[in-house]
């Protein structure tokens, strides 16, 4: 997860790969983890943590999804993922067991 940045820093980002919705993740919702998972840089997002959902960009080469949250409403955190078997796959493929709306 990369360090905070100011609000808007990622999620105004303007590009086809870029968007406010991803499966059931809506921008400017609150959702809370319920099943811990790890992100691609190792960082365990523990049961209970919850976030301000901002925005996705997706980057296809390397099946690289990145959730673009706030902890604050103040400042927005990178949660990088990977849409492989072999890395995150498996939390993306089933989403809705990880995480719920609040």
């Amino acid at each position: 997860m990369y360090e905070p940045k100011e609000l808007g820093f990622w999620s105004n980002a303007k590009a086809p790969n870029c968007g406010s919705k991803h499966q059931f993740l809506i921008s400017g919702k609150k959702y809370r983890v319920i099943k811990e998972f790890t992100d691609y840089d190792r960082h365990i997002h523990p049961e209970g943590e919850e976030w301000l959902f901002l925005g996705y960009s997706f980057a296809p080469y390397d099946d690289g999804l990145s959730w673009l949250i706030s902890f604050d409403d103040k400042q927005e955190w990178h949660i990088p993922m990977q849409w492989r078997d072999d890395e995150q796959g498996k939390v993306l493929d089933a989403l809705e067991q990880f995480i719920q709306e609040i």
